[in-house]
């Protein structure tokens, strides 16, 4: 009696064990796996933690529902049982050694917010984790060990929000480097320092205060009741502004005391609820400008006899400040709630060219570039409003002169002011714009090589077909000469095959350029893939075992069924052409819902779709020959055995369907072609509808044919074959000419039209136009190219048919029959 009660429950990890073949692993059927496996796998089973083991010295790979959620496509479910390494070849390096330590008998391991490379999707991730390593006891197991129980969590996100964070504090650091006035950053109820610039460190002295508590940094502000009133500011949530305010610290323990002036503002910051969260403190030393004022009303009883000496000295100590005003290189200003630069600096005019006059009376509004009008009104208002600073605000100035510059802002309200100062930054966008043009420039200069290479496959391939079909017609004419008629046929099947190679040369560049003309129909790929299994397991042969695996309840696509046969039988034939050893094919069809996430990777939109995906044990492709799959004419075979458009063919008709194609290889490895395509709401038919026989309709002279046509060579011979067939036959080489017959009393049962046609109308249009006189007509359309605007993507009326050229006369034959007397 089998005993796995050890493998009860466990979600879908549990039932996945349970239904593994176990009878050709080298672990063998689970009742004869040692007691510690055992327990370990009852452990992660029945645990919502992420758990996992990797047992023996191969480190078999068990894991349960919790870790399951962490894993993409990749490596669920294909990875159970497998070894540690072939699990997880791109962290090796990194766990391998730590799984090592474990089994050979060391301590456990604990790796906090550990980063790994892990492969995502088809792409390299960069990922976090915390976990431990810990031996599992196997007395039967050398060094007494047995395996490795992993205790994990993958904490990506916590990691990635706290570098976020940690940028975004050294960008605040950053701006508070460069303010003119002192500014701190306060976190917390207890008001610790978290920021400060050096005008704030120049004001309180060389002291730490990172990182420290207002009180415990600076006990004289505490003594004179700033610790106080920032509580008020932190628990009401309302500013604070003051002017004058004085001041007393001692800067060093044996300096003397010093007595400041302060204008400064505490703005409460909130977070996303409203609560606040910290302080930001902003001033500016005000002590000479209050001592002066102070000077002035101590002085007013002896103004008038002291006046000419006063105003000596107010001018010098306002000397320097007014100099550090007028040689500033960085716009300053004050803005009023109407949006006037109160005062202006001289940079205004060194760098936008207005004088203060203009500055005075225009609105700042005015000078402003109009894309960035509304966003400039909304921080304005929001700094006026709700007293919020703009830093590293940018936008555009117009100049005197014409154009605009680019400034970057720092911008802090005050009452009804704001006081501003700016940094014109246009070299460094222009700088920007630049790279960025320079790099359009290289991507034009890719795109126009590929072209290149392109046109140069393109004259290859039709001058070896354009030889051949010369080669072909000159030799039938030399035999007719030699009076051996007999022998021309020969070179006549040359000529055609020459031919047909060339309608598929254009075929495949149509289906590559995705233009080419689709008959796109509700498909059940399973029922498609049935049909041809008989021809592929002859295509490529007794030495490839064929495996197929159809998804139950696949859904329906709105596909051409020809084109996809030909791509899968294309698919199936490069396959066989890696494994000239012979080897294995897998064909596999899958319903997929693709998120944001996996349907960007796959250039996709959203939805759900439908796989189709071609699988081989052959030789595998490198990254560099994947990167160029797709290319037309690029092919890895021999010179004369594939021209290298079949997988370009098999890319356009994918995406010109509203699917994709992805590879998914390595060398030594095999090769995987994956083909997804949308799904369909509407089923597909069971089995195509048969039409019942009909009896050969004999043709009767009274039908008559309009054939449209500016190629005379196709028209004459088009009119003779159908005149020869015994109908009558009408004729025109532009849309006006045959709208004209088409308007007259003429009878005419079948208008048969090339779609590009000279003139001012083309062949649907004119077929529009007949068939407002004549409602009923039957339209036959030629077309050698895809042309949506005429044709239309499945937009086709009724009785309108499509013949793609090039086509044989035979085949016109049958289709023409077949439209005027139905099929039969």
């Amino acid at each position: 009696m089998v005993d796995v009660s050890f493998l009860a429950g466990g979600g879908e990890m549990g039932a996945l064990i349970r239904s593994h073949d176990w009878t050709v692993h080298p672990l063998g059927n689970p009742d004869g796996w040692p007691q510690a496996l055992r327990t370990a796998i009852r452990l992660i089973l029945n645990s919502r933690h992420q758990l996992c083991v990797f047992w023996g010295k191969d480190g078999i790979w068990f894991y349960n529902d919790a870790y399951r959620q962490t894993l993409t496509d990749e490596r669920h479910p294909s990875s159970l049982g497998l070894p540690a390494q072939q699990v997880w070849p791109e962290i090796w390096d990194e766990i391998g050694p730590q799984i090592a330590q474990v089994m050979s008998g060391g301590n456990a391991t604990w790796h906090e917010n550990q980063h790994l490379v892990m492969r995502r999707d088809g792409r390299d991730e960069d990922t976090y984790w915390t976990y431990s390593y810990g031996p599992i006891d196997d007395r039967s197991a050398p060094g007494g060990v047995g395996g490795v129980l992993v205790v994990c969590t993958e904490t990506t996100e916590q990691v990635l929000v706290s570098m976020r964070a940690m940028e975004e504090r050294q960008s605040m650091a950053e701006l508070f480097e460069q303010a003119p006035s002192f500014m701190a950053m306060l976190r917390g109820p207890e008001h610790v320092f978290e920021l400060a610039n050096p005008g704030y460190i120049r004001l309180v002295g060389e002291r730490e205060v990172l990182g420290r508590t207002v009180a415990d940094a600076l006990p004289d502000a505490a003594a004179q009741g700033f610790v106080d009133l920032l509580d008020v500011v932190y628990e009401s949530g309302m500013p604070y502004t003051a002017t004058a305010t004085p001041f007393a610290m001692q800067p060093a323990p044996d300096a003397p005391v010093r007595q400041f002036y302060l204008d400064f503002v505490y703005q409460p910051i909130k977070d996303s609820r409203g609560e606040v969260i910290g302080i930001f403190v902003e001033g500016t030393d005000a002590t000479e400008r209050t001592r002066a004022e102070n000077a002035l009303r101590a002085s007013e009883a002896r103004l008038r006899a002291l006046n000419a000496d006063l105003e000596l000295q107010v001018a010098h100590r306002m000397h320097g400040r007014a100099r550090t005003w007028q040689l500033s290189t960085d716009i300053m200003g004050v803005l009023n709630a109407e949006g006037i630069f109160e005062l202006s600096n001289p940079a205004w005019q060194a760098i936008l060219g207005w004088s203060e006059e203009t500055i005075v009376r225009t609105s700042f509004f005015d000078f402003l570039h109009p894309d960035d009008l509304a966003r400039t009104r909304v921080a304005f208002a929001r700094a006026i409003e709700l007293g919020e600073p703009a830093l590293r605000f940018e936008n555009r100035y117009r100049h005197a002169a014409g154009g605009y510059r680019w400034l970057s802002w720092v911008a802090i309200p005050e009452d009804d002011k704001i006081y501003c100062s700016a940094r014109d930054i246009t070299a460094e966008k222009e700088a920007t714009e630049s790279l960025a043009r320079a790099e359009a420039a290289l991507r034009q200069a890719q795109k126009m090589e590929a072209v290149g290479q392109l046109t140069g496959g393109i004259a290859h391939d039709f001058n070896n077909l354009l030889g051949g079909i010369m080669g072909a017609m000159e030799a039938a004419r030399a035999k007719l000469d030699q009076g051996k008629p007999e022998e021309v046929p020969r070179y006549l099947e040359l000529s055609e095959t020459a031919l047909r190679r060339a309608a598929s040369l254009t075929q495949r560049l149509l289906a590559f350029s995705r233009q080419q003309t689709l008959d796109p129909r509700p498909t059940n790929i399973n029922r498609l893939v049935a049909g041809m299994e008989d021809l592929i397991r002859r295509t490529i042969g007794p030495s490839i075992h064929l495996k197929v695996i159809r998804a139950t309840d696949l859904w329906s696509t709105l596909v051409d069924p020809p084109q996809l046969e030909s791509a899968l039988l294309n698919l199936c034939i490069n396959a066989r052409d890696a494994m000239p050893e012979g080897g294995h094919l897998t064909i596999e069809t899958a319903n997929h819902v693709l998120g944001e996430r996996s349907a960007a990777t796959c250039e996709l939109e959203p939805g759900p779709y439908v796989s189709l995906c071609v699988t081989d044990t052959g030789t595998g492709m490198t990254p560099d020959v994947i990167a160029r799959a797709f290319d037309p004419f690029f092919t890895t075979k021999p010179i004369g055995q594939g021209t290298g458009l079949g997988l370009s063919m098999i890319y356009g008709f994918a995406r010109q369907s509203g699917g994709q194609v992805r590879i998914h290889s390595e060398p030594g490895a095999g090769s995987t072609f994956c083909i997804y395509l949308p799904s369909h709401q509407a089923g597909a038919p069971d089995k195509p509808t048969v039409q019942p026989a009909r009896p050969p309709q004999p043709v009767r002279q009274s039908e008559t044919i309009l054939v449209v046509e500016d190629e005379p060579s196709i028209r004459e011979l088009v009119c003779e074959i159908l005149a020869d067939t015994g109908y009558t036959v009408l004729q025109a080489d532009d849309g006006d000419a045959g709208l004209a017959i088409l308007q007259s009393d003429v009878p005419i049962d079948l208008l048969v039209s090339d779609v590009g046609l000279p003139g001012s109308m083309n062949g649907r249009e004119m077929a529009d136009q007949a068939r407002i006189t004549r409602p009923g007509l039957k339209i036959l359309f030629m077309t050698g190219y895809a042309e949506h605007s005429t044709v239309g993507s499945g937009q086709l009326e009724s009785d309108m048919h499509v013949l793609i050229k090039p086509f044989s006369l035979d085949t016109l034959r049958q289709r023409i029959r077949d439209i005027l007397f139905g099929p039969g």
